[in-house]
C-alpha cells in the first residue's frame, strides 16, 4: 500500500497542524453589526471579508491567518462569507461608508472604520499597532 500512498497523496498524519490564533467569529446577520460598533467603543474589531470562490481571496485570508500570531490572540475578527451573505456586506459598506471589495480586512474603533484594505494590501494593516 505504501506505493500507493505516495502516488495518492497519503497525509502523514503524525505532523503537527499548523496552529491558528484567530478565533473567527461568524458574521451571519445584520443584527451583528450593531454588535461591532458597540463592542468597537472598548476595543478594536475586524471584520474579513471572504469570497470563497476566489483564488485571490483564498491567498489572501491563508497570508492573513499565517501572520495573526498569538498576540493577536484576543483580538476579535470577524469573517463574512460573501456569497453566502451579499446584503450584510453591502450593509457594511453603507454603515461604514466603505466601497465593498473582496478580499476585505475592516477595522472599526469607536464605530467608526479607521483602517481598510483589500486584496494583498490587507497585509500592510498591521492589527499590533492599532
Amino acid at each position: 500500500m505504501g506505493v500507493f500512498d505516495s502516488f495518492f497523496g497519503k497525509k502523514n498524519t503524525s505532523k503537527k497542524e499548523e496552529e491558528s490564533f484567530i478565533n473567527w467569529i461568524p458574521l451571519t446577520s445584520l443584527e451583528q453589526i450593531e454588535e461591532i460598533k458597540k463592542i468597537s467603543e472598548k476595543e478594536p474589531v475586524a471584520i474579513f471579508k471572504h469570497s470563497t470562490r476566489c483564488g485571490i481571496s483564498s491567498m489572501v485570508i491563508k497570508r492573513f491567518i499565517s501572520s495573526f500570531d498569538e498576540e493577536l490572540k484576543d483580538f476579535k475578527v470577524y469573517y463574512l462569507d460573501l456569497l453566502n451573505y451579499r446584503d450584510i456586506s453591502n450593509e457594511i459598506g453603507y454603515t461604514f461608508q466603505v466601497l465593498h471589495q473582496s478580499p476585505q480586512l475592516l477595522v472599526i474603533k469607536n464605530r467608526e472604520v479607521i483602517s481598510h484594505a483589500s486584496h494583498y494590501d490587507i497585509a500592510r494593516i498591521d492589527l499590533k499597532k492599532i
